[in-house]
């Protein structure tokens, strides 16, 4: 994320979003309401008062809308944002609706009423980011599965399930298991060499690690990458999954923003798990611990401020107010993975105390 300018005297910050994950946080940064400005096109119909109905032609525009809709398509990696046109050009009427596709590498303005501080830190942390994805690859002799992690959570690009023969088939078992490398290595290097990054192997007993000695010895070049070989107990996706909830890859992982999400809820439910007393959840009672000036880090799930209703909105965004008031920190985790999802099945906020309540 590139920064041009931040002027919150006038409500207004100008960036530049580079990849998906900027993008990411944009769409968690706007909300309803707030005034959004970009390069678009828009559909300029004959003004002849009497002339046949026929289609308009398409031209590029500068303009502004008020945002009533955001959505976030991780699939194609698509912003849009959809509401009433509040600055246009003459030739384009102000009022009507139009929905801006922020595209990337192009610059956008974003107005709001009032700024808060995890939005601001949300933008400098993206424009401080340039790590790379890790991609995971889990392997056994139940199949392997690759995924890459993304600041919104893991994405997994292939998963084949096997069945070796038994051990006691010693040639088939070896033959299989060098089959079985070599279609793992050829998915491994095709989405290596899409966007070379650190490589994580991890598994469940010895496979994973004879599978990075035939790395080794026949993709040298990728080999290079493998940053880090972990156990886990289970196979496949299942594994990947089990790898960052358990913070076994947080060496490789150690600055990437869904790591600190995963460890933040973990922590959360272990305390609740053992019954203890400086951890809370719910917006009642995590309101009661913030204004007492207990909350460490309040924990909430990004559709808590997205997708509520304006009054709920703004209910939670004082409690962050006073929560950084009091030195608390405000972490924000997203629901595309599986520790988002968790949150939410404690109602979406929770919060690590200072110290117990009663």
């Amino acid at each position: 994320m590139k920064i041009l300018e931040i002027n919150l005297k006038k409500g207004f910050v100008k960036v530049v979003p580079e990849t998906l994950d900027d993008l990411w946080h944009l769409y968690n940064v706007i909300y309803k309401n707030d005034e959004v400005y970009a390069y678009t096109t828009r559909e300029i119909k004959p003004d002849e008062k009497y002339a046949r109905p026929r289609r308009g032609q398409r031209v590029p525009v500068f303009l502004g809308v008020k945002a009533e809709k955001v959505s976030w398509d991780k699939l194609l990696g698509r912003l849009r944002v959809h509401g009433t046109i509040c600055q246009a050009p003459e030739i384009v009427p102000t009022g009507a609706h139009h929905t801006i596709n922020i595209a990337l590498n192009t610059p956008v303005t974003i107005v709001k009423s009032e700024w808060a501080n995890h939005h601001i830190e949300r933008l400098k942390r993206a424009s401080e980011t340039s790590e790379k994805p890790l991609i995971i690859t889990a392997i056994d002799d139940e199949g392997y599965a690759i995924a890459t992690t993304t600041q919104y959570g893991v994405k997994v690009k292939v998963e084949e399930r096997m069945r070796l023969p038994g051990k006691l088939e010693a040639e088939k078992r070896s033959t299989a298991m060098n089959e079985h490398f070599k279609k793992a290595l050829e998915s491994l290097r095709q989405i290596w060499t899409a966007n070379p990054s650190p490589i994580a192997i991890i598994g469940v007993g010895f496979i994973k690690n004879d599978f990075v000695k035939y790395v080794k010895n026949k993709a040298a070049d990728v080999s290079k990458s493998i940053v880090d070989v972990k156990s886990v107990n289970n196979s496949g996706v299942a594994g990947i999954y089990e790898a960052m909830r358990s913070g076994v890859l947080s060496k490789a992982m150690k600055h990437l923003r869904i790591m600190e999400e995963t460890e933040v809820v973990e922590e959360i439910l272990k305390r609740l798990g053992k019954d203890e007393k400086n951890v809370t959840y719910g917006f009642d009672e995590v309101k009661k611990a913030a204004e007492l000036g207990a909350v460490k880090k309040l924990v909430l799930a990004d559709t808590m401020l997205r997708e509520t209703s304006d009054e709920k909105r703004l209910q939670i965004e004082a409690l962050m107010k006073e929560v950084e008031r009091k030195g608390g920190r405000i972490i924000v985790v997203s629901t595309g993975h599986e520790a988002g999802a968790k949150l939410l099945a404690l109602g979406g906020v929770a919060a690590l105390l200072r110290f117990a309540q009663r």
